[in-house]
């Protein structure tokens, strides 16, 4: 898509130390503080991008979205988890480790977001919410290009019978079963409904599941571990 760019890291290429080898670019999960910060400039000079001019989130698995138009700086990072900008060169950045992230864009418009969809954010909405914020800003959900990086796969998210018969009453495309067959929830699935019934056709998923992938962090599988990065931004 002209003038838009869409980014998923894997784990590899970083400073960091076991249990978060190599490239963990989650700054709350227990790495050390410098090889975190290592690792978010060596990813933002591969995509060829100002490491100061990339914006994180403070992600609570709510469905809160910020408009921002430069990066935190010295202030509080809020408590969102989907951020929208209409500032090109601004790069919008999400940590997943199972959960799914979201990238947004209407080149059109000059319009992008990212967004953290994980199984309650995505009950809740925040990527209705997300398309919303944008459509504020002047874009059309039939412009909107949306992509969806490595997740944990409806096939392995197991979960109690109870949780799925809550999460299928929000959102029934995410009703699953394991592969061992159990029941399970498919987030990704829920949250390609959710785009469908906005408008949003031009959509891809990534075909990775971070349980079952070496290559990614896992929460399910590790629990102590690093986190993936998702990045949208235009030119």
């Amino acid at each position: 898509m002209s003038g838009a760019h869409f980014a998923f890291t894997d784990r590899w290429g970083g400073v960091s130390a076991a249990p978060y080898e190599e490239l963990n670019l989650g700054g709350a999960v227990g790495d050390d503080p410098g090889a975190v910060r290592a690792n978010r400039e060596l990813t933002a000079k591969a995509l060829g991008l100002d490491p100061a001019s990339v914006v994180w989130m403070n992600q609570v698995h709510g469905a809160d979205v910020a408009v921002v138009d430069e990066p935190w700086g010295d202030r509080p990072v809020p408590e969102v988890d989907a951020i929208v900008t209409t500032r090109r060169g601004l790069a919008l950045a999400v940590l997943t480790a199972d959960c799914v992230p979201v990238l947004l864009a209407d080149p059109v418009a000059g319009v992008v977001a990212a967004a953290h969809a994980g199984r309650p954010g995505m009950v809740a909405g925040v990527v209705p919410a997300a398309v919303r914020a944008m459509t504020e800003l002047g874009a059309e959900p039939g412009r909107i290009v949306a992509r969806t990086g490595p997740c944990v796969c409806g096939r392995c998210y197991e979960v109690p019978e109870a949780l799925r018969a809550e999460v299928a009453e929000a959102e029934p495309t995410a009703h699953a079963v394991t592969s061992w067959g159990t029941p399970a929830v498919d987030v990704s699935a829920g949250v390609h409904a959710q785009l469908d019934r906005l408008g949003v056709c031009d959509r891809a998923q990534s075909p990775v599941c971070t349980l079952e992938s070496g290559d990614h962090f896992s929460y399910r599988r590790d629990r102590t571990t690093g986190r993936l990065a998702g990045y949208v931004w235009l030119d």
